[in-house]
């Protein structure tokens, strides 16, 4: 006999059955986190045995280097986990709890759709998160992993928050508001967005 996840378990000689559980869904900040932890590990894996030379090489006048890609998402990170921090402890101190799944709303999924790569309509980068050029590898790959390790500490802060409730400022304006969970998800499409022009940058090296 089948139930509706594959082949229902016999019963035991003692007449006992086994339980089927149902499967739990995994919590929004779960799957947050591993996307952070994975864009840790394509940062590694882009900059992996590159020399000062390689890694701020642009592949033409007025194109990023890898530096600049990763160096931009410093900036941003930086400015968006100061957000972050100030909007879960609104949170927590208004008392916005809820449990998910939590839905996005129509604009939002708009805007996480285009920033994810590809990239479909390419816009240059505000002048206060335009990175600077020729940083050390051994300066900006650092300062990305930790960066990262902020957004996850910022997740379990969020964890039990309504994430769609609380709202965060953006970096497009301090007007334009995005759902917690949203900025969360835009982050990670922003980061997996210039990584994906960080490899497109490595594939051009010059041998």
């Amino acid at each position: 006999m089948r139930g509706p996840l594959g082949p229902l378990p016999s019963r035991c000689g003692s007449g006992a059955a086994f339980a089927i559980i149902a499967s739990v869904p995994v919590p929004e900040t779960e799957l947050y986190r591993r996307q952070f932890e994975q864009i840790q590990e394509q940062a590694s894996q882009v900059t992996a045995d590159l020399n000062e030379a390689r890694f701020n090489w642009r592949p033409a006048p007025g194109e990023w280097s890898i530096e600049e890609c990763l160096a931009h998402l410093v900036i941003v990170g930086q400015w968006e986990i100061r957000a972050i921090e100030q909007a879960v402890e609104q949170g927590k101190q208004r008392g916005i709890t809820g449990q998910g799944p939590f839905e996005f709303g129509p604009i939002e999924r708009f805007i996480i759709h285009q920033t994810e790569p590809p990239v479909r309509s390419p816009l240059p980068a505000p002048r206060h998160f335009v990175p600077l050029h020729g940083q050390p590898v051994t300066a900006v790959l650092p300062t990305f992993h930790h960066v990262q390790s902020q957004l996850i500490l910022q997740l379990e802060r969020a964890d039990g928050l309504d994430l769609r409730r609380v709202k965060v400022p953006t970096p497009i304006s301090r007007f334009f508001k995005l759902s917690l969970g949203a900025m969360f998800a835009q982050i990670a499409a922003h980061e997996r967005r210039h990584l994906d022009q960080a490899w497109r940058v490595r594939e051009k090296l010059p041998i």
